[in-house]
């Protein structure tokens, strides 16, 4: 059998940065114990954030250029450091982060352990987590994906996590039962904003309707009879224009990628989601994250796009 590499086999030809001592620590997991389950339906405490904090998701994507632009190594403690500065400057301001699970995994349990880390500290300051995982599969293997992210005494236990339907939406049963039982919620892929989506998402079904519109359709009927809000959301793009000839009246969020950096701005919200565009829940992520290390700088980026949002959406 091969031995395990150290973790320290992840060596990075960029210069050394700002680093210290202190990123060491907040890599170290934290107890589920501190992952307490809400008595609220996510629909509603995601309602609530929203109209308290402002409309805005801000990603945590620590890709090795975003770390090097902030004067970090490509690392454990590059990745702590940094993903300790977004939750420390923005946690008390945010709605919602949204990590991206896969720039955490590709450094190993050390990496998974930071994001643990920051799954706790984030909710602690009040924000909602929502997982950026897109774990999609069937049967006893999708009830496991449900249980790492959906179940309290998961050390990664967050407010929500996004899927991905395309094995049939009935795949998705586990982690649609376990939401509901611990008043969690999912956020699944349904136009999304990349090109080669639209071969799959907007394909015709026998009885006429695409793949987008059935996911759509079953997220409705979850959402059915919520109040304020459902907490089945559906990932649409906020690059894709007017999407009229699509139901996205789901009594639910729509979550809404592709603002700042893909090229998509706040004014262009009320054209592509139309009358549900309240309920739409924009995410930025590099181009709030650009802005760092500096924490006034990354607070007035975050002020400038939750400023541009409630202005479009007024």
């Amino acid at each position: 059998m091969t031995a395990r590499p150290s973790p320290d086999h992840h060596p990075s030809p960029r210069p050394s940065g700002p680093q210290d001592s202190s990123a060491a620590p907040f890599g170290a997991r934290p107890s589920p114990d501190h992952h307490p389950s809400s008595a609220d339906p996510f629909g509603a405490r995601l309602r609530r954030a929203m109209d308290e904090r402002g409309p805005l998701c801000v990603g945590i994507d620590p890709h090795a250029a975003l770390l090097a632009d902030w004067g970090l190594n490509d690392d454990v403690a590059g990745l702590a450091r940094f993903t300790r500065t977004v939750v420390e400057a923005l946690g008390e301001s945010v709605a919602v982060f949204k990590p991206q699970s896969a720039f955490f995994e590709r450094f190993g349990s050390r990496g998974l352990a930071v994001l643990e880390t920051a799954v706790v500290e984030a909710r602690e300051r009040g924000a909602l987590v929502l997982m950026d995982a897109k774990r999609g599969d069937i049967g006893s293997t999708m009830a496991a994906y449900a249980a790492t992210y959906l179940d309290p005494a998961s050390p990664l236990f967050s407010d929500a996590v996004t899927v991905s339907p395309f094995l049939g939406y009935g795949s998705l049963r586990p982690a649609v039962d376990l939401a509901r039982e611990n008043g969690c919620g999912l956020f699944t892929l349904a136009l999304t904003s990349n090109p080669e989506g639209q071969e799959v998402q907007r394909a015709v079904r026998a009885d006429g309707s695409t793949v987008a519109a059935t996911m759509l359709g079953h997220l409705a009927a979850e959402n059915a009879g919520a109040e304020p809000l459902g907490s089945f959301g559906a990932v649409v793009g906020a690059t894709l224009g007017d999407l009229s000839s699509f139901d996205l009246a789901i009594n639910g969020p729509l979550l809404a990628p592709g603002i700042g950096a893909q090229g998509a701005t706040p004014a262009d919200l009320p054209t592509v989601f139309g009358d549900a565009v309240h309920n739409v829940l924009p995410s930025v992520s590099r181009g709030v994250l650009r802005h760092g290390p500096d924490a006034a700088a990354l607070r007035a980026a975050v002020d400038r796009f939750t400023g541009e949002v409630r202005t479009a959406l007024a």
